[in-house]
């Protein structure tokens, strides 16, 4: 006889496996060519096992999503608490975040410019989603000056996604990322 721990294991496993594959799906193709009817059959699940786990692509795109927010969060930490000085800090930041957009194009877009079923600034959004503006936060913050510290970090938050919104849409030449960035990181550095 199966357990409960053992079959709240599998369950967890299938679930994880259901976010994972259509993760590599939308990397290769993007979220159009995830379907659950496709999903299905790439991981031998009927479509009713699925609908078991999720209510629909849209809610298999938001756990992606809160998956992509702890990634993030990582990635941004990572370069940030190396780093030498506030300038330092805010530049590896928007370097990591940049990074993680180029990586994980269909995840960024999960995370940030799909529709979502997500709640986003909210007191009730999820801890990944708070932990992920925590990490701009705990670099941005500082140097906010006289301004509240989260809308200063909104705003540097903004002006990122917008950059790469635009690059990667090639509205904005690749080749002076550097110099862009350099120039946001400038502005924001010395606070208000």
């Amino acid at each position: 006889m199966v357990t409960n721990p053992r079959r709240e294991r599998d369950r967890s496993q299938r679930e994880q496996l259901i976010v994972t594959t259509a993760r590599e799906i939308a990397e290769e193709e993007g979220w159009d060519a995830v379907t659950t009817r496709r999903l299905a059959a790439k991981i031998e699940y009927s479509q009713p096992v699925l609908y078991s786990h999720f209510s629909g692509k849209g809610a298999i795109m938001a756990a992606a999503a809160l998956e992509g927010c702890t990634e993030m969060a990582a990635d941004m930490r990572r370069g940030a608490g190396t780093a030498e000085g506030s300038r330092d800090a805010l530049l590896r930041l928007a370097e990591n975040y940049f990074d993680f957009a180029d990586r994980k194009p269909a995840l960024y877009d999960a995370i940030f410019t799909l529709a979502s079923e997500l709640s986003f600034a909210s007191p009730d959004s999820p801890a990944p989603l708070k932990d992920a503006f925590g990490a701009l936060l705990e670099v941005v913050g500082p140097v906010a000056g006289e301004y509240d510290p989260a809308l200063y970090t909104e705003t540097f938050w903004a002006a990122l996604h917008g950059l790469v919104t635009l690059e990667r849409s090639s509205r904005l030449p690749a080749a002076a990322r550097a110099e862009r960035i350099g120039m946001l990181v400038d502005r924001f550095a010395v606070g208000g």
